[in-house]
């Protein structure tokens, strides 16, 4: 009960910002699209209709599983239960969650579960608040000093490893900047001061709590200890890949609850992509 207070507290003070689908109303026609994950646009029968979640729900897990890339939570927030579906992340029967609005599926069909639901509420991420380890689906993993813990499933995605796609080679300083590497040798002096660094895009997570979340990466760094990987906050879009150059104020140990925290951040950044 204490945790479902504290959740409640929770969707107070984050509603603002956590991240919802503006979807409009429409008519799906098509099944459900089996690969690689489920559309909730495309996956409805022909009965089905999509509109906009009433609001967050905080509550209890009663059952779940997961499918096409999907996990399905029926969340019991003590006066009714509700079907929410977020991109597959860990989460078992008993756990404490938060559900953001997000689009409500009505006289939704699975194919892959072949299973009716009368309305299903995908959203971009579902906030695990009973496992230290998890939180929210879509944002990578806090096991390194520099990511947060949130389940990429929103499974879990370590953003301290470039992708094979992403080079890291010959990436030039930021005029007047400093290195990723750089930035964390000296975090204790630089904590609530604004720094410039060019890096490439490693990870992205666009709107969850309200804004992108980004990984950059410039060479620099360990990877074993986390020091090669910088989280930025902003409100501009990127991709993987892109090189940017990033300013913004520095913080160090910022905590957001539940275990989810970063050693070190910048948050509203002004992001220039090059």
């Amino acid at each position: 009960m204490k945790k479902l207070n504290i959740l409640f507290i929770v969707l107070f003070l984050f509603s603002p910002l956590i991240a919802c689908s503006k979807n409009e109303p429409v008519q799906s026609t098509a099944t459900e699209n089996p690969a690689p994950a489920e559309n909730p646009s495309a996956a409805a029968t022909p009965t089905s209709a999509a509109s906009e979640a009433p609001g967050q729900t905080a509550g209890t897990v009663v059952e779940t599983m997961n499918a096409a890339g999907y996990t399905y939570v029926y969340v019991d927030d003590g006066t009714e239960k509700i079907w929410a579906a977020a991109p597959e992340f860990a989460v078992s029967v008993g756990d404490e969650v938060m559900v953001p609005e997000g689009m409500a599926m009505h006289n939704y069909h699975s194919q892959t579960l072949d299973r009716d639901f009368d309305v299903v509420y995908f959203v971009e991420a579902v906030l695990n608040a009973s496992n230290p380890n998890v939180g929210a689906s879509g944002m990578g993993s806090a096991a390194s000093p520099a990511s947060m813990q949130m389940p990429e499933g929103h499974p879990p995605i370590n953003a301290n490893t470039a992708p094979p796609e992403v080079d890291l080679t010959a990436i030039q300083k930021a005029d007047g900047g400093l290195t990723i590497g750089e930035i964390y040798a000296g975090k204790a002096d630089l904590s609530e001061k604004t720094v410039t660094l060019r890096g490439k895009v490693v990870k992205f997570s666009p709107q969850i709590m309200g804004t992108n979340w980004i990984h950059l990466q410039d060479g620099s760094g360990d990877q074993a200890s986390g020091t090669n990987d910088l989280t930025v906050t902003s409100g501009v879009q990127v991709k993987v890949g892109d090189t940017v150059v990033a300013s913004g104020p520095l913080t160090l140990d910022k905590d957001f609850g539940y275990g989810y925290k970063y050693n070190l951040i910048m948050e509203n950044a002004e992001v220039n992509i090059e």
